[in-house]
């Protein structure tokens, strides 16, 4: 801890919490919402994957002598409120969910992450490990767009607001959050939040080319 900066604390407790709830909606949205028991048993690997990355991030916050509930408290009532406003409606809004919430964290906490000592930047690459997850979602809906073309409207449309409401939530944490903040800026020292503006920016790019990537354009 002496090693880093302040807000490592509540960086990994935001990112235990990301991934708690992450293994338990997608545990939910593949239990009611996958139309085979292949596409359970799929997203049902992908929920405990997101489990095992949330015990990485908890036992971290052990070693450092930070208790992981407090770590994770002032963060849950902002990601509760994401999901809540983001609950999918069926199976491809499940899927699209999954990867945009995965590439969405990513950003985030690993441009956090650049401003922590290198201890951290290795835990939260690890927690934020793809292995290849995200190509489920890309292949399934993939393939629904082949089948039915009219389904890209709608589902782009979802997407849009998955990261709207992401990054509203995500600027209402570090807002609240100053010694985050100061990790997310353009540097450790200050919490910039114009700088924090400029992050989310290049987010929302990042964001388009994923959407590139799973055939989802707007108008289409």
């Amino acid at each position: 801890m002496t090693e880093s900066p302040p807000g490592v604390v509540d960086l990994l407790g935001v990112l235990a919490y990301a991934e708690l709830t992450a293994f338990l909606r997608m545990a939910e949205d593949a239990s009611l919402l996958a139309p085979t028991l292949t596409d359970r048993a799929a997203l049902g690997d992908v929920a405990a994957t997101e489990y095992g990355h949330f015990r990485l991030v908890r036992d971290r916050l052990d070693s450092l002598g930070a208790d992981p509930e407090a770590a994770m408290a002032p963060f849950t009532e902002a990601l509760d409120a994401w999901h809540e406003q983001t609950r999918p409606g069926d199976w491809y809004e499940a899927l699209v969910k999954a990867y945009v919430g995965t590439g969405i964290a990513g950003d985030f906490y690993r441009e956090a992450a650049r401003h922590v000592d290198e201890s951290t930047r290795e835990l939260v690459d690890r927690a934020l490990a793809d292995d290849g997850r995200s190509q489920f979602a890309v292949e399934r809906v993939r393939q629904a767009l082949a089948e039915d073309p009219r389904l890209n409207g709608r589902l782009a449309l979802w997407a849009r607001r998955l990261v709207g409401e992401a990054l509203s939530q995500a600027y209402r944490v570090a807002a609240a959050r100053p010694e985050l903040a100061g990790l997310l800026g353009d540097s450790a020292e200050s919490a910039d939040l114009a700088g924090i503006g400029r992050m989310f920016a290049q987010i929302t790019e990042e964001h388009g080319k994923r959407m590139a990537a799973i055939g989802l354009t707007p108008g289409g």
